[in-house]
């Protein structure tokens, strides 16, 4: 990510990623290894009580080549915020990382005693899109689960962003929690629940043939509906200009209560995003959920155009992450930023909305939640 950057999955357990086969469209339904689905796995909404949120702290100086400390601060920033509700588990690449981050946590206040620290070298910090997605079940043994999707750098952008494939890897490992291991590739920023039944996404990533060429609509629907334990699915269109994930749902709409969805909208028509932003709020206008009742659709303003280099930022509000009692809200020095923030108030009026200067970190093609990860309570 950097700027120089309905048949069922095989539900296997692997170690060595190469060992998947792809899914191929005519291979049988009658797959003997049970999916999360059967065995009573959900995906919860973000804004359920979470245990911990997960981060990647800072270091690949080819995402932000004149920023990077500058970014190391909003991390620890960013920490402050969600610490003091809930764990903060803090990947970083080794002992003096470590180190580094102690004490710019300390400096900001951060409640330290809630961060947790964990060995495990990552090539850059997007582990919305190459980390774990958690489901938990309320009856049986290990409450909590999680999927492990293929990540191939966006589509075969990035070959060395590949390797950050292993993290999920790794995280199993510390949590003790049994891993679906899926043979399609997926990111976490393609996705978003209501925690009730219905996914929201978008055809420009999850139908790219940079990703999953031999799979069509129905199937993906089949394999999500088994992983995420979802029945019901919004298909949006095409995303913002400048994301290089091609069109992550994440960067465009949001789910922020079961019946309620947030919505990018341009509102410059000559802007490079006003015609696929209205066609997804048309979408939403007439979406329903799993239920069959129609959504209410909030819209969210752009903040217009963020430039890096002559480079066109993927830069958009609805990018946000809900952690317990608060909301990481992205903003971009621009005039929309406290709009942006005021809606999100009116939206979550029981949690703090906290400002996250990002106009630093989308020079990197993302913001707030792509470099977050919530593990739900169980």
């Amino acid at each position: 990510m950097p700027m120089a950057r309905s048949l069922p999955a095989f539900w296997m357990k692997v170690d060595d990623r190469s060992q998947r086969a792809p899914l191929e469209s005519h291979q049988p339904m009658n797959d003997p290894k049970p999916s999360p689905r059967q065995l009573g796995y959900r995906m919860p909404a973000e804004w359920e009580p979470h245990e911990a949120t997960w981060l990647a702290w800072p270091h690949n100086r080819e995402t932000w080549p004149d920023q990077l400390d500058l970014v190391k601060d909003i991390w620890a920033q960013m920490v402050k915020g969600i610490s003091p509700k809930e764990r903060v588990c803090l990947l970083v690449n080794d002992e003096l990382a470590q180190d580094e981050a102690v004490t710019r946590l300390t400096r900001v206040g951060a409640h330290m005693e809630h961060v947790i620290f964990h060995k495990i070298p990552t090539v850059d910090v997007w582990i919305r899109d190459y980390g774990p997605t958690f489901v938990t079940r309320q009856q049986g043994d290990a409450p909590l689960a999680f999927n492990d999707w293929i990540f191939n750098g966006w589509g075969d952008k990035y070959e060395s962003h590949t390797r950050d494939d292993s993290v999920a890897k790794a995280m199993a490992r510390l949590l003790d929690a049994p891993a679906f291991d899926h043979p399609i590739v997926l990111e976490g920023g393609s996705i978003d629940v209501n925690g009730r039944g219905t996914c929201l996404t978008t055809e420009q990533c999850l139908l790219n043939p940079n990703r999953n060429p031999h799979l069509g609509r129905e199937e993906i629907e089949g394999v999500l509906r088994e992983s995420l334990g979802a029945d019901h699915f919004i298909w949006l269109g095409d995303g913002i200009v400048g994301d290089d994930t091609d069109g992550h749902v994440d960067n465009i709409a949001r789910f922020v209560n079961p019946t309620t969805v947030v919505c990018a909208v341009e509102e410059d028509q000559k802007g490079e995003n006003y015609t696929p932003l209205q066609e997804n709020y048309e979408r939403l206008q007439g979406a329903r959920d799993q239920h069959g009742s129609k959504l209410t659709i909030v819209p969210l303003p752009m903040p217009g155009k963020v430039v890096y280099e002559d480079a066109t930022l993927p830069a958009s509000y609805a990018n946000f992450y809900i952690a317990n009692g608060v909301i990481l809200a992205p903003t971009y020095n621009r005039p929309k930023d406290s709009l942006a923030l005021g809606i999100l108030g009116e939206l979550f009026p029981d949690r703090t909305v906290l400002s996250i200067p990002c106009a630093s970190v989308v020079i990197g093609l993302g913001a707030v939640h792509c470099v977050t990860q919530h593990q739900p309570l169980t």
